[in-house]
This record gives structure tokens, sequence and C-alpha cells, in this order.
């Protein structure tokens, strides 16, 4: 006897099935990223140069930035160029992303998952901003006029590639708090007369992420902490105007639509 064949909709397929596709869609975002990163390669030193510009801006006159690696004049730019690439290619990633597990969301989710998918990166962008314009510019003077006399100070660019990069994530999560405290009172998780009960622990857990992922001094911990706790203000502002979600309420109201 022949064993019977397995039907198109059987579990196994369709295992395989979501596999393949996913790795369709991430090849298709590395290769974005790819493209873009080929595209901006001739012009990988006028981007790192505009990254280190609040560095250089704050150093005395005649002071540069120094490379003790000998590859570390060819890296670092590839590496920051490759992360401009990303962030330049991440709404086709996003896209990518939301294709894939769009099929199997509920509509109240759908609605729910793309404003926070959009909020998400936006916030994330202005935390980049504001570390950029504002916190670099302060945190490197601050630094530079209080070096030691007869000390000149000359920062490697590996180091200051990953210090940057330490400050944009610190930065970025941190403007998310907005989205997630929205997206908490939303589903229900949590209530907003709780979250406002918590100001205080908020306010004091403010200042210890500050201390943790910032510079050793007061002002770039200061400039951590303070957004951070008006962004949870901003958070339970928002989401006066958000109903709760209770289990069920948004699925039959999808059908009854």
């Amino acid at each position: 006897m022949t064993e019977p064949s397995a039907s198109p909709d059987s579990p196994q397929e369709s295992f395989i099935s979501h596999l393949i596709e996913l790795r369709s869609r991430l090849l298709r975002s590395i290769i974005a990223v790819v493209v873009v990163l080929l595209c901006l390669f001739p012009w990988a030193k006028d981007i790192y140069a505009a990254l280190a510009w609040p560095l250089l801006k704050a150093l005395p006159q005649g002071s540069t930035m120094i490379a003790t690696d000998v590859t570390g004049t060819f890296l670092v730019p590839l590496k920051v160029t490759l992360m401009a690439a990303f962030l330049i290619a991440l709404p086709y990633v996003l896209y990518q992303m939301w294709a894939f597990v769009a099929p199997g969301l509920y509509h109240h989710e759908k609605r729910l998952a793309v404003p926070v998918i959009v909020s998400s990166v936006v916030f994330f962008a202005l935390g980049m901003g504001f570390a950029y314009f504002i916190v670099f510019p302060v945190a490197f003077g601050f630094f530079a006029g209080y070096a030691p006399t007869g000390v000149q100070m000359m920062t490697d660019i590996d180091k200051y590639l990953s210090f940057v990069l330490t400050m944009f994530i610190a930065f970025g999560i941190t403007f998310e708090v907005p989205v997630v405290v929205v997206v908490l009172v939303r589903l229900g998780v949590v209530s907003l007369e709780k979250l406002r009960s918590i100001r205080g622990y908020v306010i004091v857990g403010a200042f210890v992420v500050g201390a943790i992922f910032t510079p050793p001094d007061v002002v770039s911990q200061v400039m951590l902490a303070v957004p951070l706790w008006l962004l949870y203000e901003l958070g339970l502002l928002v989401a006066r105007f958000v109903a709760v979600s209770k289990p069920g309420t948004d699925v039959q109201e999808s059908e009854a639509a």
C-alpha cells in the first residue's frame, strides 16, 4: 500500500512555507540595506565626519581624532555608513516584517500594530536626534573644558563610535516610553491610575537609568533622566484619551462591522 500524501494544508507544509517566506523577506531586507550601503559608500568619510562633528566642534583648535587600529580608518567609516544605510532602508525592512506577520493578526491587532510601529520609529529617531543635537554638544563641551592642564583630548575613532552608538540606543529606547505606556493602557495590562501611582518610582528609576547608560557626569545623567520622566508624563497624558481594550471587545466590534 502506498502512504497517503500530505495535504497542502498540513501543519508541516504550512510551517515550511512560512519559513520560506521568512527567508525571502529577510533576504529582501538585507539586499535593500546592501544596495543603500553601496550607494552611500563613496561618501563614507563625509558621513563619519558628520557623526564626529559634535566632538570635533568641542575640541580645542588644532585638535583631531586618532585611529589606534590599523584598519580603523577604513572599518569605522564603513560601520557608520552601514548604520546610516540601515536607517534609510528601515521603512522597507519594517514593511517586510509587517507583510510577514500581518496575515496572522486579527483586525483589531492590525489597527493597533501600524500606529505602534510608525510611532516607535518616529520616537526612536527623535531620541537619536536629541542625543546628537542637544546632548552631544553639551557633554563634549563639558568634557573638553575639564581636561587637566597639559592633557590634550584626542579620542580614538573606534571608541567614539562605540560611545555614540551606546548613547543613540539609550536615548532611542528612552523616547519609546510614551509608546510603551499607551500600549500597556490600551491593552488593559495596567490601569492609568496604577501608572500614576508609581510616578515617584519612575522618577527615581529615570535617574538610575541615566547613571547607568550615560558617562559619569551629572550633566549627561540629567539630560537622560529628565526626558525619560517627561516622556513618561507624556505617555500618561496621551493614555487618557485611549480606551482600555477588554478581551473580545475589538473582535466583536470587527465582526459586527
